[in-house]
């Protein structure tokens, strides 16, 4: 394990080497620091030389790093109208995902003190509370205020969310949390039995054609399910439909970048690619594309829209290091080992396309009209 931790930083080390190979030095300071560069690899390169095993050693480690990179940059969960079904169960089943992530399936809130004082000082699980209690002050859900509501929801997971907001809104509330994997159904609805929460259950129905009658619900809730639907305008169109004249309508979601100013360059749909294909989604829009498909339901009032990348950007890389502080979630689990590597790579790839701007984290609240609006 410590000489896997040592080849993953030196890897991390190297891919982050060609950004400060080109700052800009003085003249000078470029001739000295080049000089000296050769002299260490003329020195690396003639003690190797005078080493065989040294040279075997180095020689497979290049080839063995270029293979896995081949490899890994290769996405293996291309999006197909079973997949995201097929995942999520595959994930719930072995465990690994709950371990770290605890019962929320989404990424965590850090304030800016947080940031300033290392993200990996705050406890992972609390961060997704911390989401959770910071998405319904965006959405202006008051524990008090909405108490006994009906809440929808959408793309629930194993049903943390949904647990939490039935918790909050008290025995009076009614939520219903949907989605496409029946391990997650079986395992929400376990997890609701242990804590006694009688006033939530769970379905497997999908988003874009669900069964409830039109005006069914207080609140519809949708957190990082928008990012595996194949068509945005139906799963819009739908949770607006089932939600109540005066119900509020909560979003969050991975957004790319609105390109209608500045098109994607190759690199930009490399990577995109690259992010839809290994965790099986179809595609991702802009925060304005979804803002547009709201607007023309003309169903509702104002919609409020934020980009909330800078207070979860840290959940991707503190993903990665609770696994490498405690690997005890994945160790005993061989056959899981490549998927493991696989998507902390993926995770990797996602900090760096949301650092760049790329990728934005889209937030959206809205209130349904009245009838007689």
């Amino acid at each position: 394990m410590r000489t896997f931790a040592s080849a993953a930083a030196a890897g991390s080390i190297l891919l982050a080497a060609p950004s400060s190979a080109f700052t800009t030095q003085p003249r000078q300071q470029q001739k000295s620091s080049t000089a000296l560069s050769m002299g260490l690899k003329t020195q690396v390169v003639s003690k190797i030389a005078q080493n065989p095993v040294a040279a075997t050693v180095a020689g497979t480690a290049v080839v063995g790093t270029a293979a896995l990179k081949f490899v890994l940059d290769r996405p293996s969960r291309a999006y197909n109208e079973n997949s995201v079904a097929k995942e999520y169960d595959a994930w719930t089943q072995d465990g690994i995902l709950e371990y770290y992530w605890g019962e929320h399936i989404h990424l965590g809130y850090y304030n800016e003190e947080e940031m300033k004082n290392g993200y990996k000082n705050k406890d992972f699980i609390q961060a997704k509370y911390d989401f959770i209690d910071e998405m319904m002050k965006f959405g202006g859900i008051d524990a008090e205020a909405d108490k006994g509501a009906k809440v929808l929801d959408v793309g629930c997971g194993f049903g943390g969310t949904s647990r939490y907001l039935a918790d909050k809104l008290g025995p009076q509330a009614d939520v219903t949390g949907i989605t496409l994997s029946p391990n997650q159904v079986k395992r929400g609805t376990e997890l609701a039995e242990e804590r006694g929460l009688s006033n939530t259950k769970f379905m497997v129905m999908n988003a874009l054609e669900m069964d409830f009658p039109d005006n069914s619900f207080d609140i519809v809730w949708a957190c990082e399910s928008g990012e595996h639907m194949p068509d945005k305008e139906a799963y819009i169109n739908e949770m607006m439909r089932v939600l109540k004249p005066g119900g509020k309508f909560v979003m969050a979601t991975w957004c790319q970048r609105d390109d209608r100013e500045v098109p994607f360059d190759k690199k930009d749909k490399r990577d995109l690619r690259f992010l839809y294909e290994e965790w099986t989604h179809p595609y991702f829009i802009s925060i304005e594309a979804y803002q547009e498909l709201i607007d023309a339901t003309k169903m509702m009032g104002p919609v409020k829209t934020a980009d909330w990348c800078e207070p979860t950007i840290a959940s991707w890389r503190h993903s990665v290091w609770v696994g490498i502080y405690d690997p005890r979630g994945w160790i005993t689990k061989p056959t899981k080992y490549l998927k493991c590597v696989r998507d902390a790579y993926c995770l990797e790839r996602m900090h760096r396309a949301f650092k760049r701007g790329l990728m934005e984290y889209g937030m959206f609240a809205a209130t349904k009209a009245k009838m007689d609006e």
